[in-house]
């Protein structure tokens, strides 16, 4: 096991976020993963886990031990069966179609980047787009962790429902995840076509290629006011272009399901996300399309993601018991960015929105728990496998008002 004190700061995927831990652990075993948890426990220390680094907001900040997943488990951990696979926590996704595709298998669905580990994407929220898709927190039915004083548990649909929706966006608060268990579909060949129209064409048209696309979503980029939209559907069960209004398909290449959802870039980013109930989508995009072309039009430098998020039954899911329309803010990893996203916030808040976990907002203590009806239940979760509150951090106590 390598447990080192620190001597750099950790930086995360953007840069955004720097701090120094008092030590930074990378456990290579289950076993080595509980006896560090013990030591902590033993000396009163807190533990933040952390995966890939791409959360924007201090969820994994720590002064004591950071504990990095890499050397854990990685891949499918047994035999995929009933359409459900066992996988290790740190596995990252990029790498997970292609140990899935060892079986004839695909996760339902990815996000727009697939640099997260399977564990933070899932404790965050992470999500794709699509009508019927909620996002990957939601198709987890099983998780195995450690907890904070170093015991092995098994979370089950089966046994504990409950206990699972809690499990489900736990952002690191109930223990370590070891692996998950996700649902799986046989993997397809998908074809992911883009298309460049203009943006009120592009939304009027939404709602219609929600209905006959697998997966549709688009960018509007704010100097040009036009939009790209993207569809991506099973080579055997694709709609064709004939109802995208657009002017043109700018791109149109097939490969495995993983691949066609990502978008590989060099650049990197800050990003702010808010999800709203699907009916408010429209509106709250017009009001955040006439702000930044008002106000922000001059340094807003990188695209708006309109998305699609079926609703789920996770306690601190930004989807939970409704279906969303996600809208995110990017800015180049270079550019101011906080007072952009910050005068932007109002508008979200405004069409009842709930902000993505790991992107970069303001909302904290009964502003937010207020917006999530089962939040009570899930701190009761919380106090029930943490009562030392040994993976709470300040961010998290300001977070949740503990």
């Amino acid at each position: 096991m390598d447990t080192v004190a620190s001597t750099a700061r950790w930086h995360n995927w953007s840069g955004g976020l720097a701090f120094e831990p008092a030590v930074v652990a990378r456990p290579n075993s289950v076993a080595e993963l509980r006896e560090v948890l013990r030591r902590a426990a033993d000396r009163d220390a807190t533990v933040r886990p952390v995966g890939a680094g791409h959360s924007s907001t201090p969820l994994v900040q720590t002064d004591d031990v950071l504990l990095c997943l890499e050397g854990l488990p990685v891949g499918v951990l047994e035999p995929p069966r009933d359409g459900q696979a066992w996988v290790g926590a740190g596995t990252r996704l990029h790498e997970l179609g292609e140990h899935l595709r060892r079986y004839q298998l695909a996760m339902p669905n990815l996000g727009d980047v697939d640099t997260q580990a399977i564990a933070g994407a899932i404790g965050t929220g992470t999500h794709g787009s699509g009508r019927g898709l909620p996002s990957l927190s939601a198709q987890v039915t099983g998780v195995r962790l450690v907890t904070a004083a170093g015991d092995l548990r098994q979370i089950d649909a089966g046994h504990d429902p409950e206990l699972l929706w809690a499990a489900q966006v736990s952002l690191g608060m109930l223990g370590v995840f070891t692996a998950v268990r996700t649902r799986v579909v046989p993997a397809f060949q998908a074809r992911r076509r883009e298309w460049g129209l203009p943006v009120d064409e592009c939304l009027a048209a939404f709602e219609d290629l929600l209905t006959v696309n697998r997966n549709v979503d688009f960018y509007w980029y704010p100097r040009r006011d036009d939009a790209h939209l993207r569809t991506v559907n099973p080579v055997d069960d694709d709609p064709g272009p004939e109802r995208v209004p657009a002017s043109g398909c700018t791109e149109d290449r097939v490969g495995p399901s993983d691949a066609a959802l990502i978008k590989r870039r060099a650049l990197r980013f800050h990003e702010t996300e808010y999800f709203v109930p699907a009916s408010a989508g429209p509106a709250c995009f017009q009001e955040v399309r006439h702000r930044i072309r008002t106000r922000h039009r001059h340094h807003a430098a990188w695209r708006v993601l309109y998305r699609y998020v079926a609703a789920d039954r996770a306690y601190l899911s930004p989807a939970y018991q409704r279906d969303s329309v996600t809208i995110s803010i990017h800015q180049n990893e270079t550019l101011p960015y906080r007072e952009f996203f910050a005068d932007l916030e109002p508008i979200f808040l405004a069409h009842g929105g709930r902000p993505h976990w790991a992107k970069i907002h303001q909302l904290e203590g009964r502003a937010l728990l207020s917006r999530y009806p089962q939040a009570q239940r899930f701190l009761a979760v919380r106090e029930r496998l943490d009562p030392d509150r040994r993976f709470l951090n300040g961010y998290l106590c300001r977070l949740l008002d503990l």
